[in-house]
């Protein structure tokens, strides 16, 4: 008693000072020394024994198994893991879901627990350490869940806390060997999402995690199946993620093609929905095109809803059936068989009206298939390509589905719900790719999207309420282990990485992954990395052009940051060293390597004309720098990991020309040995965050953004949420001064490149306003009216440009003065000619 009295005080005078207690934000300390009011998961050689109800959910028998798991991998014991045992040990650690667990129910119905954090909360979980919680124990570690997936998340927030990353299996992120491991008293952790569905598209997989999977994991059907989504969702789970677009291209069968893929999706707690083009859990490129004559005996008529609707709608209903049972979000609408627009009618208004009916039998289908009523059966609807232009021209959209805004592709949001469509109780989200394939150029290989970019876009998304669903193109998860979890942890905690915030993400991700020890030199070589990455992705090296400065910059770049890593990797543990191949060296090396493959063989034919025998160097360097991509890739499947990862990586997805080797001198003219022409512009390059001066009205911040864009950072106006200003209300813009010095009168032009950000909705453009010497401001829009030429270039260059002139008529220092009048405008740059 005596104790017991003594920890409620402890626990009390902590809650006064740092209202930790029950917080939704609680600290979790966990140590390898004991102390009094420490709970002793390892000590002296024992594992504390692990107890759950076996009447709960099948996840928190897999989590416990799994946390049992990663004790041994920390410590190299193995907790028991007991079910409905009739009595507990001195230290238990308790494990279970709040109504599904006699353990939990009793805790909290004694008020050992404060069950007010969990009850009908969604996906929320509290880990605490309690003092005397049965007779017979003096103090248990509890994770208890609102419901299954809580308390799964819960278990694996604290395997993450005692040093074991989500990375684990996916990129072979060993930890450190712990002689003990202890659970600090008094603080008790509670947490839950600001996304309610949040997790992965697989996507594209053709060159990657289908030919890896049917090699190493379901080698008896030779596909994506019940053994890689198994680790699939295991991997979700310690993401604290809930949600899966499962892979869908040819190269794959339907996911309900295998009986025990969405069997296994249910024992983790996975929800399951498709794709934008897959309605109704439907893979239509399998089970329409491919195998519809073996399900149903016969082949299948057109494509077309207005033609053939009443298979069409049979072939939806039976999936439904086949579904009904397991957690699913529905996509409603239509597109092509595969990702093109829905055949019907050439005229758009008939197409508009058709696809709303589609719609209208479609919930006419789950409602007489779901015993519930049909505004609660989770629906989206994806206005991705086409799709949005048929939402803007007035389908009616039945106000309980979700929408869910796509990107463009290449990382900026196309359109978020206005203040009316903010209204709708669907509420919105966001599809969204750190991995893409097609139009105007792939990139599939290397994963180089960000995390400011990704905070920066999806945080505006959350502030115009998309936090209903975030689903992220991934495609094969490998080489995108970084981004999909940034993703994840934003997704969880929307205020933990803000975008000022987010260029941080590297160092603490780095220090969780490798060590303290590394992490600031691994943040460090990340952010060029990113840097080089957003200014021409490698997969985009063909299509982007640089001076000859600026080439032997990126050439430079490239070279520093991977001799850094590859000193680093000396350093790095024994234990991490295919980690770190996999998660730093492979993605860096290759990158430079395309770089030097591309920008030597552009030198050897500029130094070939004019008749420079080095030319013949650069020659062989572009072609050294080829084969050595295809030795580092050989190596990722072959070696890392003693072969584990066999077959996932591809250096040339698609056999694009970018990937071949490019043509480079063969021989050079004689016309003697004169120097390379190298394109030299007098211009003054000012970064947007190197400002003189700033200025907002109340209720706005300028805010500098480090990470985002080209140049490594840019300025940009807080909230997302503000309205524009018009043209003729300058006075109400937050703006910034720089200084420009003019070495001569005449005509000067100033450029401004920004982030390529599109409008937040189809109100809204992307301007700022622009005066020299305090003229007359110039008005530019810098977002193209469509994903036109001008759209393609920005994407793949990373910025989008602004142009205006002025008569300068004298020299020395002025002044240039841009107002931001858009959300979501990002200046990086200003260029003075």
């Amino acid at each position: 008693m005596k104790w017991s009295k003594l920890f409620l005080l402890a626990g009390l005078i902590l809650f006064l000072i740092s209202g930790q207690i029950w917080a939704q934000k609680g600290v979790l300390t966990v140590t390898e020394t004991n102390s009094q009011l420490a709970f002793p998961v390892v000590d002296a050689g024992k594992a504390a024994s692990i107890y759950i109800d076996g009447k709960d959910a099948e996840v928190v028998a897999i989590a416990a198994e799994a946390f049992k798991g990663d004790i041994h991998l920390l410590t190299g014991l193995s907790p028991e893991v007991l079910k409905n045992s009739p009595s507990l040990s001195t230290y238990p650690i308790i494990i279970g879901t709040l109504g599904q667990s006699a353990y939990i129910d009793q805790l909290a119905k004694t008020g050992k627990i404060n069950e007010s954090v969990l009850r009908g909360k969604w996906e929320t979980f509290c880990i605490s350490v309690i003092e005397n919680p049965f007779k017979g124990v003096k103090k248990a570690l509890v994770i208890a869940g609102s419901d299954r997936r809580g308390t799964a998340f819960g278990i694996f927030e604290l395997s993450r806390n005692f040093g074991v990353s989500p990375l684990c299996w996916w990129a072979d992120v060993k930890p450190a060997r712990k002689k003990n491991l202890y659970v600090q008293a008094a603080q008790s952790l509670v947490q839950s999402p600001s996304v309610r569905y949040r997790g992965i598209f697989i996507n594209d997989e053709d060159w990657g995690i289908q030919p890896w999977a049917a090699r190493m994991m379901d080698t008896d059907v030779k596909d994506i199946g019940p053994k890689t989504y198994t680790k699939i969702f295991e991997l979700l789970l310690r993401l604290k993620a809930n949600y899966i677009w499962p892979g869908m291209h040819p190269s794959t069968k339907a996911f309900y093609h295998y009986a025990n893929n969405p069997v296994m999706a249910d024992k983790y707690a996975i929800v399951l929905g498709s794709s934008h083009c897959e309605p109704m859990l439907r893979n239509n490129v399998f089970e329409w095109a491919e195998n519809f004559e073996h399900e149903y005996g016969k082949k299948p008529g057109e494509w077309r809803y207005d033609l053939n609707k009443n298979e069409i709608e049979k072939y939806w209903t039976d999936r439904v059936v086949q579904a009904k049972n397991y957690e699913s979000v529905y996509t409603v609408g239509m597109r092509g068989i595969h990702d093109g627009s829905m055949p019907g009618p050439k005229d758009k208004n008939e197409k508009v009206k058709l696809l709303g009916e589609v719609i209208a039998d479609q919930r006419t289908i789950l409602s007489k298939n779901i015993t519930q009523p049909v505004n609660s059966i989770p629906q989206i609807f994806c206005p991705y390509k086409e799709v949005l232009s048929l939402y803007q021209a007035g389908l009616k959209l039945p106000d309980d589905v979700t929408i869910v805004w796509a990107d463009d592709n290449h990382g900026y949001i196309r359109q978020l719900s206005d203040p009316e469509e903010q209204k709708r109780p669907g509420g919105s989200g966001v599809y969204y790719h750190i991995s893409y394939w097609g139009a105007p150029q792939d990139y599939l290989w290397l994963s180089s999207i960000s995390p400011s970019l990704i905070s920066y876009e999806l945080t505006k998304a959350y502030q115009y309420k998309a936090n209903r669903l975030w689903v992220i193109n991934v495609g094969d998860i490998k080489p995108a282990e970084m981004e999909t979890q940034f993703a994840m942890d934003l997704a969880w905690d929307i205020d933990q990485w803000k975008p000022e915030k987010a260029w941080q993400y590297a160092e603490s991700w780095a220090a969780e992954t490798f060590g303290t020890e590394f992490a600031k030199p691994i943040a460090n070589i990340k952010a060029v990395y990113y840097r080089l990455g957003h200014e021409a992705k490698p997969e985009h090296m063909g299509s982007v052009s640089f001076t000859s400065e600026q080439a032997e910059e990126r050439l430079a770049a490239y070279a520093k940051i991977y001799a850094e890593a590859r000193a680093l990797n000396d350093k790095i543990p024994a234990r991490l060293k295919d980690a770190y191949f996999e998660l730093i060296l492979y993605p860096v090396q290759g990158a430079m390597l395309m770089n030097q493959k591309i920008l030597y063989a552009q030198k050897s034919l500029a130094l070939a004309a004019n008749g420079d025998q080095a030319a013949l160097d650069y020659a062989q360097k572009a072609k050294a720098a080829f084969e050595e991509i295809q030795l580092i890739t050989k190596k990722y499947n072959e070696e890392i990991a003693g072969g584990k990862w066999n077959g996932m990586m591809s250096w040339k997805p698609r056999d694009l020309a970018v990937f071949k080797m490019p043509k480079v001198a063969e021989s050079v003219a004689p016309v003697g040995t004169t120097k390379a022409t190298v394109e030299t512009e007098n211009k003054t390059i000012i970064r947007a965050s190197q400002y003189l001066e700033k200025s907002a009205p109340k209720g706005l911040t300028l805010q500098s953004i480090k990470g985002l864009g080209m140049g490594g950072d840019g300025i940009s106006c807080y909230p997302f949420t503000s309205k524009p200003v018009a043209d003729n209300a300058l006075q109400n813009a937050a703006y910034a001064v720089y200084q420009v010095d003019f070495k001569t009168i005449g005509q000067h032009q100033v450029t401004v490149k920004c982030l390529p950000t599109q409008g937040v909705n189809k109100d809204v453009k992307v301007r700022y306003a622009i005066s020299v010497n305090n003229d007359q401001p110039q008005i530019v829009n810098i977002s193209p009216a469509s994903e036109n030429n001008i759209w393609k270039q920005n994407v793949l260059q990373g910025y989008a440009t602004g142009l205006t002139r002025y008569e300068i008529t004298k020299t020395g220092k002025s002044t240039v003065k841009i107002y931001l009048l858009d959300p979501g405008l990002v200046i990086n740059q200003l260029e003075i000619k």
